[in-house]
């Protein structure tokens, strides 16, 4: 899941929810690790000044999640837009 909320100047930012229900303190630190890795280029990329927040669900651990971030941002970015 990706929550967007628009701000007025600044940097885009990002903030990571990761719950228990994903693992342990270790998986969960590595799920946002690796969340942290793949949105930090977007964010420099960012067409306007944004608050991203994450939440990474227990598919996080299995699935791929560099395809689901680039879609949940895209739809995040169309519906800023509008």
């Amino acid at each position: 899941m990706l929550y967007a909320l628009p701000r007025d100047s600044g940097p885009a930012r990002a903030g990571f929810a990761v719950s228990k229900a994903v693992g342990n303190a270790v998986v969960r630190n590595r799920v946002r690790r690796r969340l942290r890795h793949l949105i930090a280029p977007k964010l420099a990329q960012a067409p306007m000044p944004v608050d991203f927040v994450v939440r990474a669900t227990p598919r996080a651990v299995a699935g791929d999640l560099g395809a689901a971030l680039n879609a949940a941002l895209a739809s995040c970015y169309a519906k800023l837009e509008r």
